[in-house]
Parts: C-alpha cells; sequence; structure tokens
C-alpha cells in the first residue's frame, strides 16, 4: 500500500530517535523510535522494531511494530501479527492478522458513499 502524497517519501531508520512532534505531506516508514505526535499526509509503514510513543494519523496505516498513542487512519489500516496498538483507532477499514493487539477502542467511520445514516 504505497500511494504518492503531495510530498516526498521520510524514512525514521532503525536506531534513530525523534524527540518532538513529526509532520510530513508525503509517505513516512519509521524504523526508529518516536516521542511526539506524528502526521502524515501520505501513507504511514511502522516497522517491526518501531516503538511510536504518541498520537498518530496518516491516510494509510501499516503497523507491524508498536504505537503507544491514539491513531486516526483516513482511509485503511493494517495490523501485522506482531503489532501492538495500546490507544484509541479511528479507521475506515480494518484488517488486523492473527497475534495482533489492540488495547483501546476501535471506532469505524461511515464510508465516504454519499449516504448518511439518518437518510434511510
Amino acid at each position: 500500500m504505497k500511494s504518492k502524497g503531495p510530498g516526498g517519501d521520510t524514512i525514521i531508520a532503525e536506531g534513530v530517535k525523534v524527540e518532538g512532534d513529526f509532520v510530513s505531506d508525503g509517505n513516512v516508514t519509521i524504523e526508529g523510535m518516536v516521542h511526539g505526535n506524528v502526521a502524515a499526509g501520505g501513507d504511514m509503514f511502522v516497522g517491526e522494531r518501531a516503538v511510536i510513543d504518541a498520537d498518530v494519523a496518516a491516510k494509510n496505516l501499516v503497523l507491524a511494530g508498536v504505537i503507544k498513542g491514539n491513531v486516526r487512519v483516513a482511509e485503511k489500516a493494517e495490523l501485522g501479527p506482531a503489532s501492538t496498538l495500546q490507544g484509541n483507532l479511528t479507521v475506515q477499514v480494518l484488517s488486523v492478522a492473527p497475534g495482533a493487539q489492540i488495547n483501546g477502542s476501535i471506532t469505524m467511520q461511515a464510508r465516504g458513499n454519499g449516504k448518511k445514516e439518518d437518510d434511510e
């Protein structure tokens, strides 16, 4: 799931620690540690050894590592078998592999089909 965001791709490599808020217009790959809010205008991939201790926002998310914070995904989130999410998740489409751990609430947003539940 790799789309072209309006900005370039950003990689936070394994062994790199980022302190503070991080914002990117494009896609973000995190293999290291982040302590601060993270927002990606494009897709976000969180590697198996990555640890994010912050709130996260992205267009799409593939989680293989750990997020300790609330997550808001505009479209689709995929949680891999070794992933851990400790926080609330808001998303349209969710895929959870066996073995993934979620400790928080999940809110499924209505898909953009133009209909509101009150219209029925």
